[in-house]
């Protein structure tokens, strides 16, 4: 049986790793992220281990449904009444670095376009 090594999320769910977490359910976890690309930078992730946005199931749309009601409070606490980005990278060409479905949610300043 092929072991695999937890992600770095995993680790921060488990606590093996200390996070600045922001929110916390049963569900989900929303920490800042230690690389911020905006004066406002926090990930929110499940905690059911989903890869990518590729490994969503029927099964999970109550929970991508709890996650974007999560995102929506999270914005209000954190001020991002001006506005704010949600950016989720899927696979090796999407930019994904981590493979824990994860939402970047960015703000606190005008945000530039083109992301990529």
């Amino acid at each position: 049986m092929l072991l695999m090594e937890k992600t770095i999320f995993k680790r921060i769910i488990d606590k093996e790793i200390p996070a600045n977490i922001v929110y916390e359910d049963d569900d989900c976890l929303a920490f800042h992220d230690v690389n911020p690309q905006a004066p406002v930078h926090v990930l929110l992730i499940p905690k059911k281990e989903i890869a990518s946005l590729n490994q969503l199931s029927e099964d999970d749309s109550v929970l991508l449904g709890h996650l974007f009601g999560v995102i929506r409070e999270l914005t209000q606490k954190l001020g991002l009444e001006n506005g704010y980005r949600v950016v989720v990278n899927c696979g090796d060409d999407g930019g994904q670095t981590v493979y824990h479905l994860h939402f970047h949610i960015l703000g606190g300043r005008q945000l530039g376009w083109s992301p990529g």
